[in-house]
C-alpha cells in the first residue's frame, strides 16, 4: 500500500508543480490549440488555449513510477522491484504519447486542425504495438508467467487460446488482437477528448479501477493460494496497481487545470498516452473483454461515431445524431457543456462499477 501512496503522490505533486510552468511556457510561445472548423460553435472560445498537455502528466508518471520503485529499494521495502509488466505499460504508455505529441506539434506548428497524416499515424501505431505484443509474450518469470497471454480474457483467462495451432500461429493472432484492442481503446479516449476534463475525469475511474484490481490479483495470486480454482495467474499485478494509482495521481493534478474553463488541453499527446495505458492494463492484467465494460463511456462514444458515418454513407447523407461524438449531440441539444461532462463522469462512474462488480462477483461464485 505504501508503494501506490507513493507513486500517487509524487505523480500529482509533480503535476500540480510543473503543470502552471508549462502553461505560461506554451502561452508564451503562444502554441494553443487550432479548433475545428466543424465543431460546435460554442467551442470558438477555446482556441489558442494552450494544449499538449499530457506532455507534463507523461513525463509525471514515468519520473514517479522510477522514484517509488527507487525509494522503495532503499527502504529496503520493494520486494519485486522494476517488472517487465510496468516497463510494457510505460512503452505503450509513452509510445503513444510520442505519437500524439507529433501529432500535436504539428497542428501547432503549422496552426491547423489536423497534424500527422492518418496513415504516419497508422504505421507509428503499429510499430509500437507491435513491439508491445511481441515483449508481452516474453520474459517469463519463476512461475513461467508471462506479462501477456495468447488465451483470451475477460474476467480471467478463458480456455479459448489464439496458439491452438502451435506458438508462431498464437503470436501471430496475438499481434493482431492487442493490436485491434490498443487502435481501439486509443481512437476511443482520443474520441471521448472533446469537452474541458470529459475525458481526464473518465480515466481516472478506470485507472482507480484497474488499481483496485492489481491489488486484488495481487493478494489472491495463485503463488500465495492453496486453492488454483480462484486465484489469479497474472505477472506483477502489484506493479500494475502501482502504476494505476501513479496514473491517478497524475491526472487527479491535471484535472484542476483542465476542468472548465481549461486553461490546458491534454492534446492527442494526452489521450493516446491515455488509451495506450488503458490497453495496456485490460492486456497484461488478464481482463481483455473486460475493458468494454470498465471503460464503456469510451466505448459508447466510439460507437455513436461509428454509427453516426455508417448511417450518412447507407442513407445517402441523413444522421443519427446532430454531431459525433456524442457529447457534441447534446450539446447542440441545449445542454450545457458542464452538464455534459458531468453526466458523462455519472455514467463512467457506473460502468466502472459494474466492470468492477462483475470481476468480485465472478471470484466469489468460484469459491
Amino acid at each position: 500500500m505504501i508503494a501506490l501512496i507513493l507513486g500517487a503522490g509524487i505523480a500529482l505533486v509533480l503535476t500540480m508543480v510543473a503543470m502552471p510552468l508549462y502553461i505560461r511556457l506554451l502561452t508564451k510561445k503562444q502554441y494553443g490549440q487550432v479548433v475545428r472548423d466543424d465543431g460546435p460553435n460554442s467551442h470558438a472560445v477555446k482556441s489558442g488555449t494552450p494544449t499538449m498537455g499530457g506532455v507534463v502528466f507523461v513525463l509525471a508518471v514515468f519520473v514517479a513510477y522510477f522514484a517509488t520503485h527507487g525509494i522503495l529499494a532503499l527502504m529496503g521495502r520493494s520486494s519485486s522491484g522494476i517488472t517487465a509488466t510496468g516497463l510494457l505499460v510505460l512503452l505503450l504508455f509513452g509510445g503513444m504519447g510520442l505519437v500524439g505529441f507529433l501529432d500535436d506539434f504539428i497542428k501547432i506548428f503549422k496552426k491547423r486542425s489536423l497534424g500527422l497524416r492518418a496513415w504516419q499515424k497508422i504505421v507509428l501505431q503499429a510499430v509500437i504495438g507491435i513491439s508491445f505484443a511481441v515483449l508481452a509474450l516474453q520474459f517469463p518469470n519463476e512461475q513461467g508467467l508471462t506479462p501477456g497471454s495468447t488465451a483470451i480474457s475477460f474476467l480471467r483467462d478463458s480456455n479459448i487460446d489464439l496458439a491452438f495451432a502451435g506458438p508462431m500461429l498464437g503470436l501471430i493472432l496475438f499481434v493482431i488482437w492487442a493490436n485491434f484492442i490498443v487502435t481501439g481503446t486509443t481512437n476511443a479516449v482520443n474520441l471521448t477528448d472533446g469537452l474541458d476534463g470529459l475525458a481526464t475525469g473518465a480515466s481516472i475511474m478506470v485507472f482507480g479501477a484497474y488499481t483496485l484490481m492489481g491489488i486484488w490479483q495481487q493478494n489472491q495470486a495463485c503463488s500465495n493460494m492453496n486453492s488454483l480454482d480462484v486465484c489469479y495467474s497474472v505477472r506483477d499485478p502489484q506493479d500494475l496497481a502501482l502504476l494505476g494509482a501513479t496514473l491517478s495521481g497524475a491526472l487527479i493534478a491535471f484535472l484542476w487545470f483542465n476542468a472548465k474553463p481549461a486553461k490546458i488541453f491534454m492534446g492527442d499527446t494526452g489521450s493516446l498516452a491515455i488509451g495506450g495505458a488503458v490497453a495496456a492494463f485490460a492486456i497484461l492484467s488478464r481482463t481483455q473483454l473486460l475493458l468494454v465494460v470498465i471503460a464503456g463511456l469510451f466505448v459508447i462514444i466510439s460507437l455513436s461515431v461509428i454509427i453516426q458515418v455508417g448511417y450518412f454513407k447507407l442513407s445517402g447523407g441523413k444522421r443519427v445524431f446532430k454531431m459525433a461524438p456524442l457529447q457534441h449531440h447534446f450539446e447542440l441539444s441545449g445542454w450545457s457543456e458542464e452538464n455534459v461532462v458531468i453526466r458523462f463522469w455519472i455514467l463512467a462512474g457506473l460502468f466502472v462499477a459494474a466492470g468492477l462488480g462483475l470481476f468480485y462477483s465472478e471470484w466469489v461464485v468460484a469459491l
